[in-house]
């Protein structure tokens, strides 16, 4: 029995990854023609009537993204937080305002998601990197925000002395 993972990383074949385009044609058309479904729909009931769809996926991007890094989000203060930014009421729950790590993440969901037509240019990449990590620290760890590795990266868990190197 062929155990399940969840983690790209976590791919035997990682990270020398391959595809099939042949394969993944038919599923990138129903997603196209799905997307065009839902662009119809929005523009019949006006693009405000989307907002907390966008509100819902980004919220969900938010929380899966951070999970990947062990961090777990309160889904409510981040809802609420997105809300907040597409101007959406949201039962008068706490943003994360004010949480920088957090504030970065939307505002690099939201350019990856809404910005879609701009080219991922190495600087675009760059301060992607600087709104996630504003304070220039992983954790407890001082790193250069903004620019691009210049050591290989290691990706660990598990306590100090005990830790485990996954890549």
């Amino acid at each position: 029995m062929q155990s399940y993972q969840r983690w790209i990383w976590q791919l035997p074949e990682w990270p020398e990854l391959t595809f099939d385009a042949e394969k993944l044609q038919a599923h990138l058309a129903k997603a196209r023609y799905a997307q065009g479904l839902l662009l119809g729909k929005a523009r019949a009931i006006g693009l405000e009537g989307l907002q907390p769809h966008v509100r819902d996926a980004l919220t969900e991007e938010a929380l899966t993204t951070s999970a990947i890094e062990g961090e777990r989000l309160d889904p409510q203060s981040v809802r609420s937080s997105i809300a907040r930014r597409l101007g959406l009421d949201f039962d008068g729950v706490p943003s994360t305002e004010g949480k920088r790590h957090v504030e970065g993440l939307i505002d690099v969901l939201q350019d990856a998601t809404l910005n879609t037509q701009s080219p991922l240019t190495v600087d675009r990449l760059c301060n992607w990197h600087g709104a996630l990590f504003p304070t220039g620290f992983s954790g407890m760890t001082r790193i250069l925000v903004g620019e691009l590795r210049s050591v290989p990266m290691d990706v660990v868990s598990g306590p100090v002395g005990r830790s485990k190197v996954h890549y």
